[in-house]
């Protein structure tokens, strides 16, 4: 980002970049104004059927061809856990209810991780999901991103999750 395409969201004037909380951020010399450039936060979903795990194959990039949990971004002003449920919706048919909270990670963005339970629907991929399927501990197929690796890593060793 260069100062031409920033401007104060206060007061419109164009911002300038300095030292302001330990960090060079954006900010605005006419009225003060501090820029955050705040990480996207996202979720993904642990799903658990029969002993069996639910995975979507990802039909966009990142990571387009391997399989991942149901996941995606949070909107602005919409709480985590609906966004989760809202996700697996979109993305299998499924309706969850989220049970609880598994881990809160960093890669880039801010991945919160819940467990959830179906509570109804029909299995079956849409949105960006080119394919819905569940999968048995030793039939895992390659999986995307560090936090679906870490979270099917340890209900492989436990089987708790």
């Amino acid at each position: 980002m260069t100062q031409a395409d920033l401007y104060c969201l206060r007061c419109g004037t164009r911002m300038t970049y300095g030292e302001r909380f330990g960090k060079l951020r954006p900010f605005c010399p006419a009225c003060d104004y501090v820029h955050f450039e705040d990480p996207k936060v996202a979720v993904a979903v642990f799903i658990r059927h029969d002993e069996r795990v639910l995975l979507v194959l990802r039909a966009n990039e990142p990571e387009r061809g391997k399989w991942a949990l149901p996941a995606g971004y949070v909107d602005r002003g919409e709480d985590p856990k609906a966004a989760a449920e809202r996700e697996v919706l979109q993305e299998t048919g499924l309706q969850v209810r989220v049970t609880r909270l598994i881990d809160v990670l960093y890669e880039g963005v801010i991945v919160i991780l819940y467990a959830a339970e179906v509570i109804g629907g029909d299995l079956c991929a849409a949105d960006d999901a080119a394919e819905a399927r569940w999968f048995a501990r030793q039939e895992l197929p390659e999986v995307a991103f560090r936090s679906t690796r870490q979270v099917i890593a340890a209900w492989q060793q436990d089987g708790a999750l």
